[in-house]
């Protein structure tokens, strides 16, 4: 058998089980959870590029942000010229090492949950981003079992993202996919500070 027919047959079988495998596939009927997770760089940013897929198919989306408060980035200036179709709120009031006042990140990360979980609940998204909420978990500033309720409570139509790094077990075991972007290196070890356009 020559090198052509022999790739020929591997992709023939590739196909077919790929073929059984979408035909066994089932519509759950109802929005999926998705978590990006882990201590690499785009866990955000690939949430953002979700938005852009749904925004392709006219679906309506919305952002809760937890953490990045009154920091100008480009993601939120350029969906802030689309807002008839993502209704934005950056609802932190900063990163957790700049406030320094658990009370104040408590009070904020609660109202932010609130306003997400309006929301979803609302039947009006297809897509909602709740974007760095895990940090909030992971300090505590949110109940997982909450939140986890709140996800229980959407609308069948709504998809949930949720980003930031070291998500709850709890929150993993429930969500439908769960990405864990790994760092292999980072320009910030090197010296190098954040870039325009790259990193914000």
């Amino acid at each position: 058998m020559s090198e052509q027919d022999n790739h020929t047959e591997k992709m023939k079988a590739l196909q077919a089980e790929q073929k059984k495998k979408t035909s066994e596939a089932r519509d759950p009927g109802r929005g999926l959870v998705l978590v990006h997770t882990g201590n690499g760089k785009g866990k955000s940013s690939s949430a953002f590029g979700v938005i852009i897929r749904a925004l392709g198919w006219k679906q309506k989306v919305g952002v809760v942000q937890f953490i990045k408060g009154k920091w100008i980035t480009g993601e939120k200036q350029f969906f802030m010229t689309l807002k008839d179709q993502v209704d934005w709120h950056t609802m932190g009031d900063g990163f957790t090492w700049d406030t320094q006042d658990r009370d104040r990140d408590i009070a904020a990360a609660e109202a932010a949950f609130a306003r997400a979980r309006e929301m979803m609940e609302s039947g009006t998204y297809d897509l909602i981003v709740l974007d760095e909420i895990n940090i909030a978990l992971r300090y505590d500033y949110l109940d997982v079992h909450a939140v986890i309720d709140g996800l229980k409570a959407r609308s069948d139509r709504t998809s949930v993202i949720l980003t930031g790094r070291d998500a709850k077990p709890e929150l993993c075991d429930y969500a439908d996919l769960v990405s864990e972007m790994t760092e292999v290196k980072h320009p910030f070890k090197a010296g190098i500070k954040a870039q325009r356009g790259i990193d914000f």
